[in-house]
């Protein structure tokens, strides 16, 4: 077999307007609210992708209807909620490697009940669950390994919530919380759920992303500060009617950090000072790098203001979106630490081992620890093979090394397995292109 890879000519300056894909932890979100709410939800501009195209074909074998209508400016996803009663009470279900699609459909599964199995590639077989897995027994449900202890396939069979008080650990993956909150009105039918989050919670923008879907949906969360979260009994998600995607906030990263090394102004379309997603906090770790940043409702506009100043901060909040962050220190006046992060480490790849050592390829002196990692940039990048780990967001990041002619010999970077960016941006390094000159 042939290793795919896309070669990146040098690109000495970036210019233009980006209209981003829709996001994905919100596609995916709002696609299982709606599949179980009472009514009929129209979905404008659901992000096209492997993970919402994963989801969509769970939807489909749980008995879920739904259509896709193409429009002038876009699409529209018509889904028929089933009032968290599924047609289909059995399924093997393909994941992929969908985090966002895996482990809010494994708790809609094990609280609806039935006799489920539940796999993916093999990396997601790699992915942690256990703590999920945990909360949703301990509560009644019936949810079992299929493989290794912790981790997906996992086979689900019919189990009886017999708890008001459910306990979730909040240091590893923020989807554990969003997926039992996601299903916490299907618990509550008799009496209030109450989840408490044990230690510290990371990630909380994507909570906060969570809890505003919930409510548009008709379901109000209590909520004591980020440790416990209440649902009354008796609530039933409702359709919304017509709910629009925003665009990725973690994808707008790439573009705003090219205009931030390479000149711009470089402006994203589809996310901007109103948006419900975290990441776009990116844009103000961006302005600690000295960058000239400017926003409006629904766009965001990055134009380099000098050479980038070195970072040193915690991105607990924006782990996905910090990744770009690693890749702007290559081009910053000093060594870069970013701190808290331990999160890369159980996402597509481990992130924080794979981001150290394709950043040493291209030069970079680069110290990595349990939950950071720390970049000092090279006198010049050094043209560099990157391997991509079939995660998305590193071969998008490292797309950026082909700025501000730094490489000066041939093609810059090579970058294997491109088409891995299907999972969230099949149409990147076009729009990658369309900003270069």
């Amino acid at each position: 077999m042939t290793h795919e890879y896309l070669d990146l000519q040098t690109v000495s300056h970036v210019q233009g307007v980006v209209r981003l894909p829709g996001s994905k932890s919100i596609s995916n979100r709002i696609l299982l609210l709606a599949a179980l709410s009472q009514g009929q939800v129209a979905i404008v501009d659901l992000l096209a992708s492997d993970d919402t195209a994963v989801m969509l074909a769970a939807l489909r074998s749980l008995g879920v209807q739904w259509t896709e209508e193409k429009t002038a400016t876009g699409t529209v996803h018509h889904v028929t909620g089933v009032a968290g009663v599924l047609p289909n009470r059995s399924a093997d279900l393909f994941m992929g490697n969908a985090g966002t699609a895996i482990r809010p459909l494994t708790a809609a599964l094990a609280v609806i009940g039935g006799d489920y199995t539940l796999h993916g590639v093999p990396r997601m077989h790699e992915r942690p669950i256990g703590d999920l897995v945990d909360a949703l027994n301990a509560a009644g449900t019936n949810v079992g390994y299929t493989g290794n202890p912790g981790f997906p396939p996992l086979h689900i069979k019919q189990g009886r919530i017999t708890t008001e008080r459910l306990s979730v650990r909040g240091d590893v993956s923020s989807q554990f919380l969003t997926a039992l909150l996601m299903v916490a009105p299907l618990m509550a039918k008799e009496h209030a759920i109450t989840i408490d989050v044990v230690g510290e919670l990371i990630s909380k923008p994507y909570i906060e992303i969570t809890l505003n879907l919930i409510r548009r949906f008709g379901v109000k969360v209590e909520q004591n500060g980020w440790a416990s979260f209440t649902i009354q009994p008796g609530q039933v998600y409702q359709s919304p009617g017509t709910i629009h995607v925003e665009g990725d906030a973690s994808s707008a990263s790439y573009f705003l950090a090219a205009g931030a090394i390479a000149g711009g102004p470089v402006r994203v379309e589809g996310v901007g000072k109103d948006s419900i997603q975290g990441d776009v906090r990116f844009a103000a770790a961006l302005e600690q790098m000295g960058v000239q940043i400017t926003m409006g409702d629904n766009w965001i506009e990055a134009r380099a203001n000098g050479p980038l100043k070195a970072i040193d901060a915690d991105f607990n909040h924006i782990p996905d979106a910090a990744m770009t962050i690693a890749i702007a220190a290559l081009y910053a006046d000093g060594t870069s630490t970013l701190r808290n992060i331990a999160s890369w480490r159980v996402k597509e790849t481990d992130r924080i081992a794979a981001m150290a050592t394709e950043l040493r390829k291209l030069g970079a002196t680069v110290e990595e620890g349990a939950d950071y990692i720390q970049v000092t940039p090279p006198a010049a990048l050094s043209p560099a093979t990157i391997d991509t780990y079939d995660d998305h967001r590193m071969a998008m990041c490292f797309s950026l090394a082909a700025l501000d002619g730094a490489l000066r010999q041939g093609a810059a970077v090579r970058i294997n397995d491109p088409k891995c960016v299907n999972k969230t941006f099949p149409d990147y390094f076009t729009a990658f292109a369309k900003i270069a000159r």
